[in-house]
């Protein structure tokens, strides 16, 4: 029997599922913060400090990512802004999708790279800026563009960029964080508790051997979170690109397509590949070796693109061919 899905329902999961996770690595911060301090000074208030220097410090690194991060990758990635003379087909979809979203016109970008891809930053919907390459234009029809940029949009809509900026802050200040306490205590820094004295010793010294623990498991838990935020975000963005075209076969032939390209992104790397639509660095790139993926696997995300039209799921020649592939 063919299950199938609403609009509301996915959106509604992905929203709860995306917040969650977020939690989740607040309290990793959280819990890393409390041992170390508490495991190095013996004291809970050592522990209070230690969390709130690590608030204050992803605090400090969120105003500085809120409102130059978005030049940053612009800049990176080779982007030229272009206007209704120079892009008109491109900005006329732009256009469309932007009504159908209920957001303002964006700033709109040109890649010089013939590898098919897009993506979205600004810190909301006043201040986004969408960016697409020219192999992008080239190689999808209209309508599979219009699948594209309505993902793109329902990005900056749905405030995704800000909430993965939220995320990648809590999780770069945990690796910071961890960092600096396992080279204080392997230069002879942490001593496991300065008031053992006043009792409560074997106490310190375990917490300090948890901290020890966590500091070297958290920065990988919290990058998993991580990835597993960005994976809900496009599940998410997929489903509002079916609800603002009305069109789920663009935006799944463009997955497809996208998909299947061989071309390399050279201007992509491994700190803005969650922004594109699809990852940009594919499996048979050296530079992807050793690398969670930032992006649900194409299969899945066209199956659930399926289970909102009660379409069955993809036969299994179509599966194989796209396996490995993102």
């Amino acid at each position: 029997m063919i299950t199938r899905t609403t609009f509301a329902a996915q959106q509604s999961t992905n929203r709860r599922n995306s917040i969650l996770l977020v939690i989740a690595v607040m309290a990793v911060l959280a819990a890393l913060g409390f041992t170390i301090g508490f495991g190095t000074s013996g004291a809970v208030e050592g522990g209070y400090a230690v969390t709130g220097g690590a608030i204050v410090l992803a605090s400090l690194l969120s105003v500085g990512s809120y409102f130059g991060g978005d030049k940053l990758v612009l800049a990176t990635s080779g982007a030229k802004e272009v206007d209704q003379k120079s892009a008109p087909q491109l900005m006329n979809v732009v256009q469309e999708m932007a009504l159908a979203a209920g957001v303002p016109m964006p700033k709109v970008y040109l890649i010089d790279d013939t590898a098919p891809n897009a993506f979205a930053t600004g810190r909301d919907p006043q201040h986004a800026s969408v960016a697409i390459t020219t192999g992008l234009l080239q190689k999808l029809d209209r309508e599979e563009l219009q699948g594209v940029i309505g993902h793109e949009l329902s990005h900056v809509r749905n405030f995704d960029i800000r909430f993965s900026l939220l995320v990648a802050v809590l999780v770069g200040s945990i690796a910071l964080m961890a960092d600096f306490f396992l080279r204080f205590t392997f230069w002879g820094g942490g001593r496991g508790g300065g008031n053992r004295d006043k009792g409560g010793g074997g106490l310190v010294v375990i917490v300090y051997l948890v901290a020890i623990v966590l500091a070297i498991l958290a920065p990988i838990i919290a990058r998993l979170v991580q990835l597993a935020v960005s994976r809900q975000r496009e599940y998410l963005a997929d489903a509002s690109s079916v609800e603002l075209t009305r069109n789920p076969r663009g935006i799944e032939r463009a997955l497809a397509k996208i998909a299947g390209d061989k071309e390399v992104l050279e201007v992509a790397n491994r700190a803005t590949q969650h922004l594109y639509f699809t990852n940009p660095i594919k499996k048979f790139e050296q530079r992807s070796s050793s690398m969670f993926s930032t992006h649900p696997a194409i299969v899945d995300r066209i199956n659930r693109l399926r289970q909102l039209t009660g379409e069955p799921a993809l036969v299994q020649s179509d599966v194989q061919a796209l396996t490995g592939l993102d």
